[in-house]
């Protein structure tokens, strides 16, 4: 079998031995001569591995008894919509903080539902660092704060959350959640795709403070209701199963490596690789991003014409390499290296930047 280095923003990489476990049990699970896709959602096989994800999620994340996991379709697009739509009230607004095109799309939502209020921004700019605490302006009676906590396309990552006193936290961590400990319980909503750092797409993880749930919009449409998916534990109507089998698969394999801890070291010398050899050759290799704002999961940087860009995007897939070019609306390249993408990998893209600039510098 020959893989290719993956370095898709998404759906990206997932674990090796996540993926060998499901090809190995798809035919035939748990001795039930079905493959786990063809299971009831309400059978005790099922149950076992729907309860074994949020009790993993749970675990990993150090949640307490006020902390609910669920699983939601509908990516999280569909989020930017839900938590408006639950937690504004008639008349009422939620901050943001703008660091580009994922947050500002979830503004754009809650400007349809209600007010959605721009608290703090990196626009000016052109969204390279994640805004400081100092410039935040918030407002007190605010529903939530929202944040992004890391962009795929800009390649900016919160290395800090900020504090936003009593006022509800709303974090959407669907490109690096999990990279790192942090204190999960000060957020009352985080949500998540999964296809980016945690499983393949079909499934949102979402982790609700139950006693906020209490507090939400009842004149919400059913599955739009974080109520609705609480109450059923996620089971209302048919989950997306084999998705959520595949998180269980991956997070047993994040807990097998040292869980967050184990996660954050292996991350930081990845990405310290990339960033390395752009100090190497800094008159070849540009990273448009603050150095204190740096991503993690998703490196970028620019060449010093877009037809060498080009270049090294065509030999390095030549080189078992997918996945490199940048995002369409900003160009340049990018390496997505969340938490599966093995050392070896960024290694041997490091080793092709240093070779390639060599030959083209």
């Amino acid at each position: 079998m020959s893989r290719s280095w993956n370095f898709y923003a998404g759906p990206a990489t997932l674990p090796l031995p996540a993926l060998e476990r499901a090809k190995a049990e798809l035919p035939d699970w748990e001795n039930t001569g079905m493959s786990v896709m063809e299971t009831s959602h309400r059978s005790k096989e099922y149950d076992a591995v729907h309860y074994g994800a949020m009790n993993l999620m749970a675990e990993l994340l150090g949640l307490d008894d006020d902390h609910q996991v669920l699983f939601i379709q509908g990516g999280a697009s569909t989020q930017f919509a839900m938590a408006p739509m639950n937690f504004i009230p008639p008349g009422g607004s939620a901050d943001f903080v703008d660091t580009g095109t994922w947050s500002t799309k979830a503004i754009k939502e809650a400007n349809i539902i209600a007010k959605g209020r721009v608290a703090a921004t990196s626009e000016p700019d052109g969204f390279t660092r994640i805004p400081k605490q100092s410039e935040y302006d918030l407002d007190p009676s605010a529903a939530y704060v929202h944040l992004t906590s890391n962009n795929t396309i800009k390649g900016t990552q919160f290395h800090e959350f900020p504090d936003v006193g009593d006022t509800p936290l709303v974090g959407d961590m669907s490109s690096d959640i999990l990279w790192r400990p942090f204190d999960a319980n000060r957020f009352s909503l985080i949500y998540a795709g999964a296809q980016k750092n945690i499983g393949p797409s079909g499934v949102t993880i979402v982790i609700i403070r139950k006693s906020w749930i209490e507090t939400a919009n009842d004149n919400v449409p059913t599955m739009l209701s974080y109520k609705t998916h609480s109450a059923k534990d996620s089971l209302y109507n048919t989950p997306p199963t084999f998705a959520i089998y595949m998180v269980r698969n991956v997070l047993e394999w994040v807990k097998e490596q040292g869980g967050l801890v184990g996660m954050e070291a292996r991350n930081r010398a990845k990405g310290d690789v990339l960033y390395g050899v752009m100090t190497e050759f800094p008159d070849f290799y540009k990273c448009p991003v603050e150095p204190e704002s740096r991503s993690y999961m998703n490196v970028v940087w620019r060449l010093p014409s877009e037809e060498l860009e080009a270049k090294f995007v065509a030999e390095g897939l030549d080189a078992g390499m997918c996945g490199l070019k940048g995002h369409r609306s900003v160009g340049g390249c990018r390496a997505s290296i969340y938490n599966a993408m093995p050392a070896e990998g960024v290694e041997f893209l490091a080793e092709f930047m240093r070779r390639f600039a060599r030959a083209n510098g």
